[in-house]
């Protein structure tokens, strides 16, 4: 009984002595001209696209020339751009993606939360003066309502919070107003 080699076996049905298909010669590997940022790289940068050059190697993706090619470029590369041709063809890695390109997807979990919109200072005075209303006797129940509208306008165009505030100095001020009126009539129906 023959002793087959170790390597690469011919095809089930193939005679075991014919000589494989030839391979035609691949051209070697060049960056193509990057459009993309010409922000220049730190070091980090090559590290970063090194490590996704050796994890492809590894994984069977590029050849040892692939490989050499591309590693020499990435230590020599200037700007993000360069260093991001040479890994487009690879699945997305821990390199850096230069500005103007698509970013991945990061989970929620990972992201920080997002910073809130300020709060309408106008609001706020609209608020105070509306609960001012109560001890003064409606003495800011007119400010109140102002600032109230004031704070509506500027929420709304500026996308700011408040809104609630904002209400509240409305509602207190329009009360305090409907209240002075309403006495004011009673006043005049009685004593006429």
């Amino acid at each position: 009984m023959a002793v087959q080699p170790w390597g690469p076996q011919p095809p089930y049905g193939a005679h075991p002595h014919a000589q494989p298909p030839a391979v035609p010669h691949a051209q070697p590997w060049q960056p193509a001209a990057s459009p993309q940022s010409a922000m220049r790289a730190a070091h980090t940068d090559r590290e970063r696209t090194v490590d996704v050059l050796k994890a492809a190697y590894a994984e069977g993706r590029l050849s040892a020339e692939e490989y050499a090619q591309r590693f020499d470029a990435a230590y020599q590369a200037k700007t993000y751009g360069q260093l991001a041709q040479l890994v487009t063809d690879l699945p997305a890695g821990p390199m850096v993606a230069p500005l103007g390109s698509a970013m991945p997807v990061v989970p929620q979990t990972f992201l920080p939360p997002p910073a809130r919109p300020r709060t309408n200072p106008v609001a706020i005075t609209a608020m105070a003066l509306g609960l001012l209303c109560v001890p003064t006797f409606g003495a800011l129940a007119v400010p109140a309502v102002v600032a109230g509208h004031v704070a509506k306008s500027q929420i709304r165009t500026r996308g700011e919070e408040g809104d609630g505030m904002a209400t509240a100095g409305l509602v207190f001020g329009w009360l305090s107003i409907g209240g002075w009126t309403l006495l004011v009539l009673l006043a005049l129906l009685l004593g006429g």
